[in-house]
């Protein structure tokens, strides 16, 4: 842990760095932190390099890299704000000035905020969008888990403006590219209590034989 102002992350006894029980428990103490719980001081530039250079280590058939990053700097949330505003009222001419202002709010959350962007190829593309997809999650993956290392706090959001066309116009998104989740970094206010994680007898099974 190297971030400074997370003095207990430094003063906390654990399992010796690089070993598998150091990796285990990088891995358990991720959490999704709500972006209006992350406050500053978020990553600097060099904690900020390390998180996305973390992304490069993902499985990507081919070296495509079909994934991307967009920080949206504070001095240009505004202008995130107005595609959030835009896209519920286009959902629901209706809504109340107060739904208005909490959409436009949700741009001004967390030190650092980015869009994640993949490439999804065509479908005559050797490496189909399918795979394109878990890389660009191992990507995220693996950024959030540096952030967690650095002694922040993170998130992923999402919701139906990815899906609007002044979003894709603001990030200058290509035909082939879909906006798949905005990730939050910053300094957390608190964590929660650490949940129980799914046993993995939930999710694994192994391959039998067919039946006769």
């Amino acid at each position: 842990m190297v971030h400074g102002t997370d003095a207990r992350a430094q003063e906390r006894c654990g399992p010796e760095p690089g070993s598998p029980q150091w990796a285990a428990e990088l891995i358990q103490h991720r959490q999704t932190i709500l972006p209006k719980r992350l406050v500053e001081p978020g990553p600097d530039a060099p904690q900020l390099e390390l998180i996305f250079a973390a992304a490069a280590a993902a499985p990507d058939h081919g070296e495509l890299v079909p994934w991307r990053f967009v920080v949206i700097p504070m001095a240009l949330r505004p202008m995130l704000a107005d595609v959030f505003a835009a896209s519920l009222l286009q959902r629901d001419p209706s809504a109340a000035d107060e739904q208005v202002a909490q959409a436009r709010e949700k741009a001004f959350r967390g030190p650092v905020l980015m869009l994640a962007v993949v490439d999804l190829g065509s479908p005559d593309d050797e490496v189909p969008a399918a795979e394109r997809l878990i890389s660009a999650g191992c990507a995220v993956q693996n950024m959030l888990l540096m952030a967690t290392s650095l002694g922040f706090g993170s998130a992923l959001t999402s919701g139906k403006a990815l899906q609007s066309q002044g979003l894709r116009e603001l990030f200058s998104l290509r035909a082939r590219e879909q906006a798949v989740c905005f990730v939050s970094v910053g300094t957390p206010l608190g964590r929660k209590p650490r949940r129980l994680r799914p046993e993995p007898s939930r999710y694994v099974d192994f391959l039998s034989p067919p039946s006769p």
